[in-house]
């Protein structure tokens, strides 16, 4: 499996929007999006998209995603119900997310059936080529020039929405392979660049970690 190119690997890119790590042990999922990589660029014909009803009232903070009230979860299907539907695009396929380990650390958490083969992170790839500005998502994405693209693809969605971003991340894997590799690496490769363990222990301390929109 490592050995055949990158681009035609099982890799699914994925976003979860939560009430964030401070909630410890009560931290709840909000919003899930997934997006096939077909060729290297996002199948959104096969895109999965939903927010989640935690099951209790959330409160308002300077980190919680546009748009995810109370109101606007409150008719949304439970984690529960979720989690087999998601289960069956994400098992078996190497997961990619920008700071896929606290997306990881989450899904795993509160989604044991969920079993994927890998985990490839955008953040870890794009720190190896150090651009000006900043490596988070928005940043990196300003800093390529990919914002329309990535509007013209998330119709309907938005910037720290769970599948605005998930598209950011797809398009953004695709455009640092391309500036690293002359010609399209192995997945193996790609992985020994950017791979992360599933055991991959959540290396910010809760206390520490950034807004959700500096990522």
């Amino acid at each position: 499996m490592t050995g055949i190119p990158w681009h035609q690997a099982p890799l699914v890119a994925l976003d979860l929007e939560g009430t964030g790590a401070q909630d410890g042990s009560r931290e709840a999922v909000l919003e899930i999006a997934s997006v096939p990589i077909a060729n290297g660029r996002p199948d959104t014909s096969n895109a999965y998209h939903t927010l989640v009803n935690p099951r209790r009232p959330i409160p308002t903070r300077p980190w919680t995603s546009p748009g995810l009230t109370n109101r606007a979860l409150r008719d949304a299907p439970g984690l529960d119900t979720v989690e087999p539907a998601l289960a069956a695009r994400l098992n078996g396929h190497y997961l990619v997310g920008h700071n896929v380990g606290v997306d990881w650390r989450l899904l795993k958490q509160r989604c044991p059936s969920i079993k994927p083969a890998g985990l490839i992170d955008t953040l870890r790839l794009a720190r190896c080529h150090g651009i000006a500005g900043g490596n988070g998502l928005a940043q990196l994405i300003a800093a390529y020039d990919l914002t329309a693209m990535i509007d013209a693809l998330a119709v309907g969605s938005q910037p720290h929405r769970a599948l605005w971003d998930t598209i950011a991340t797809a398009v953004l894997l695709a455009t640092l392979v391309r500036q690293r590799w002359p010609s399209p690496p192995a997945l193996e490769q790609l992985t020994t660049a950017a791979g992360l363990p599933l055991n991959h222990p959540e290396a910010t301390p809760p206390s520490e970690q950034p807004s959700l929109f500096e990522l």
